[in-house]
């Protein structure tokens, strides 16, 4: 239940040519509060409610339960999260022995593109590709539930 995750920024959307897979992502919080956050999710034709605890110091690791529930049900949750609903596309690009997730975002984020990869720990040396731009694991202002409520345009 221990989420394990670096992000970095990326300026290129070329490099979506290089994904095996893509979701159209909708998501919105329950609760945003620093502590813990409540998201619900749809990924293309299902529905996901998440919790996630507050992020350690290096902002590299927190605990994450998440569970499948039916697609109808997270559209109405939807409609009563908090501000702004986030609007996504996610391309899954393998590089090496990891898979990075690259987050296109839609709507008021438009111009805001993170790659995120799921380490086994915090130390796991990983190999980075020559798109990969600066790291932003633990700044707060590139967590989904903080531009839920700044959108990027607004910066």
């Amino acid at each position: 239940m221990i989420e394990i995750e670096r992000k970095f920024l990326i300026d290129n959307t070329n490099i979506t040519k290089l994904a095996t897979n893509q979701y159209l992502i909708k998501q919105g919080y329950l609760s945003s509060v620093a502590e813990r956050t409540v998201r619900i999710r749809t990924k293309d034709d299902k529905g996901y409610i998440t919790v996630k605890g507050k992020s350690n110091e290096s902002g590299t690791s927190r605990m994450e339960w998440e569970k499948e529930i039916p697609f109808e049900e997270a559209l109405k949750l939807l409609s009563i999260c908090e501000d702004y609903i986030i609007d996504k596309t996610r391309y899954l690009i393998p590089h090496g022995k990891h898979c990075f997730e690259i987050d296109v975002f839609h709507g008021a984020n438009e111009g805001l593109l993170i790659a995120e990869i799921e380490l086994s720990a915090e130390d796991e040396v990983f190999e980075k590709p020559i798109w990969l731009g600066e790291e932003v694991t633990g700044d707060n202002r590139y967590y989904n539930s903080f531009i839920a409520k700044k959108p990027f345009k607004n910066w």
